[in-house]
């Protein structure tokens, strides 16, 4: 916070944030972000490197997402975490893949 403050003070027009929430706990990361989104209210540009998609995309405007070294998606923050390739770029493979369907329950399954 600190850091973020002094920055703040020499009254740029663009600020660097690089993994703002790294090393926070939860309510530590809503409390930062939700400082990063004010000054940004205010026509300040900001440009944010973030691991954790989730508090990112809450704040951003528009989003990049890269996957070594790519760029594997660009557009509108708000509809970002609808794209299969944000969502392969974060979180793998995995993520794209269908639910499990549920076991019936006693152990025994009749397909």
């Amino acid at each position: 916070m600190l850091a973020f403050g002094r920055a703040l003070m020499s009254e740029p027009r663009f600020l660097l944030l690089d993994e703002p929430s790294m090393g926070l706990a939860p309510v530590m990361t809503d409390v930062v972000l939700s400082k990063v989104a004010e000054p940004a209210a205010s026509g300040l540009g900001i440009v944010m490197v973030e691991q954790n998609a989730d508090a990112g995309l809450d704040v951003a405007d528009h989003v990049v997402a890269l996957a070594r070294g790519s760029v594997v998606q660009a557009g509108v923050a708000a509809g970002a975490r609808d794209h299969a390739s944000l969502l392969r770029a974060f979180l793998g493979e995995a993520a794209l893949e269908p639910a499990p369907r549920p076991r019936a329950r006693g152990g025994s399954t009749t397909e």
